[in-house]
């Protein structure tokens, strides 16, 4: 359908606040029509076949920890949203021996059996994944896990999730990763957090007691890159996983704030923007591993912001003011600079409204937010590369959304969003539809979806 956009109020989702701007209703009223933008909630028809997971059994001291396993192994593959995941299941069912014809009756096409053993200061989880149609063990494997007290202990179990959908799919899962993203405080600060894929272990990272913005992952998951204003001027950090700080970003161009960090999949480069005075700002990237070498790539008396990266590392994304102050638009251009081309829907004279891009991992989407409805509210968008980004497809339908970030699986997104309840984190399902709320009732932004994280 051909939308007209409306517009009231925009704070660049720069996260930094480094740029806001009013629009007048009436100026907005008169926009014209976007030509050649189809926006509409579109998903596959995809059918999800039915998964059990029977209840685990445990041996030499795992008793005791399979019913904690076997919650988050379930609640992964339901978070997969590759399957349609069997809840309730008959005493008959609860055992160590697996009843191909039964679980037929029911319905189940996989059937995951897992078994908890103890193993010196450890377990032992021993999974089959059954292929229930042809009544035989499609794979098996045994997985190390590390006592329940370990920091490493959940993750380890959602690694093994992730090697199930990866069995029955032959796509990785997304289950052992985490987000990282900025929350407000009762003080006004906001500080860096992270949580699990599933909603569990909120941490602090960042301690600044300031304005701290833009965490974004290392392509290893071992460091994240971001904003901060703890001295007065924003510079950009680089921190471990536990907050411990490794750097801090020379200020080699002299003033400007030095905002938006995005990592080069080779995980030596950094991207990032410098605003300057004047209006001035542009990109940049900085040798992390050299300690050196700050590169112009582009900008100028407009505010380009906001890079990410092409999972080859051969293009980045990044947002623009070129085309106007009230229309921000999405472009792309060679990863050394160059020429850049609209990536969003933009023509010259019409409007528009898209910022926050972030890149598929897949490599074929690239997702931003953009205001797309009368009553001014912003929807995440997805944008093919094969179209030029013509065709949008919208994945949510209700509240305020902004600040997609992709997961590894290049599946899922996360999101900042508003809902009648509140504030917080939520999740879509690109495929299905299906969106799930990862932390509510905190004010929530920026989320960055690491990799797929390797044992600790």
């Amino acid at each position: 359908m051909t939308v007209r956009m409306v517009g009231m109020r925009w704070l660049l989702a720069t996260a930094l606040g480094v740029i806001t701007m009013a629009i007048g209703a009436s100026a907005a009223a008169a926009q014209d029509e976007l030509p050649g933008v189809s926006l509409g909630l579109v998903y596959a028809n995809s059918y999800l076949p039915a998964l059990a997971v029977q209840p685990f059994t445990g041996a030499f001291g795992g008793d005791m920890i399979s019913p904690q396993v076997e919650a988050i192994v379930g609640r992964d593959l339901r978070n997969s949203d590759r399957f349609e995941v069997i809840d309730s299941l008959p005493d008959a069912l609860v055992g160590s021996q697996v009843d191909y014809a039964l679980w037929d009756r029911l319905g189940a096409v996989w059937l995951v059996t897992g078994e908890v053993e103890g193993a010196g200061d450890g377990y032992m989880l021993i999974l089959e994944l059954h292929d229930v149609v042809y009544g035989e063990v499609r794979d098996r494997g045994r997985f190390r896990l590390p006592s329940e007290d370990d920091d490493d202990f959940r993750m380890a179990v959602h690694r093994t999730s992730d090697e199930i959908v990866r069995w029955a799919t032959g796509d990785p899962g997304m289950a052992a990763s985490r987000i990282a993203f900025t929350m407000l405080g009762s003080d006004g600060n906001k500080e860096v957090y992270v949580i699990d894929s599933d909603g569990e272990n909120l941490e602090q990272v960042t301690d600044y007691n300031s304005l701290t913005e833009s965490p974004t992952w290392s392509p290893d998951g071992s460091r994240l890159a971001l904003a901060s204003w703890k001295t007065g001027v924003p510079r950009i950090y680089e921190v471990d996983r536990f907050g411990n700080e490794l750097r801090t970003l020379p200020a080699v161009r002299g003033a400007g704030d030095y905002v938006t960090p995005t990592y080069h999949p080779d995980g030596r480069t950094l991207a990032f923007t410098v605003n300057g005075s004047a209006n001035q700002s542009g990109i940049f990237t900085y040798d992390l591993e050299a300690d050196c070498c700050l590169a112009f790539l582009s900008g100028g008396p407009w505010y380009d912001i906001s890079p990410t990266y092409s999972p080859d590392g051969r293009w980045l994304a990044f947002n623009t003011l070129r085309f106007g102050d009230n229309v921000p638009q999405v472009m792309m251009m060679p990863a050394e600079g160059g020429s850049a081309e609209t990536l969003s829907p933009y023509e010259y004279g019409g409007g528009g409204f898209y910022a926050a891009p972030d890149w598929s991992p897949k490599g074929d989407l690239v997702a931003f937010h953009g205001r797309i409805d009368r009553r001014g509210r912003y929807h995440i968008l997805v944008a093919n590369l094969e179209d030029g980004g013509r065709v949008l497809r919208q994945l949510t339908s209700e509240g305020n959304n902004e600040a997609p970030s992709w997961a590894p699986d290049g599946r899922h997104l996360v999101f900042a969003g508003e809902r009648s309840w509140g504030f917080g984190l939520m999740v879509v399902d690109v495929t299905t539809g299906r969106v799930r709320s990862l932390l509510g009732g905190r004010r929530v932004d920026l989320p960055d979806w690491s990799p797929a994280l390797p044992p600790a």
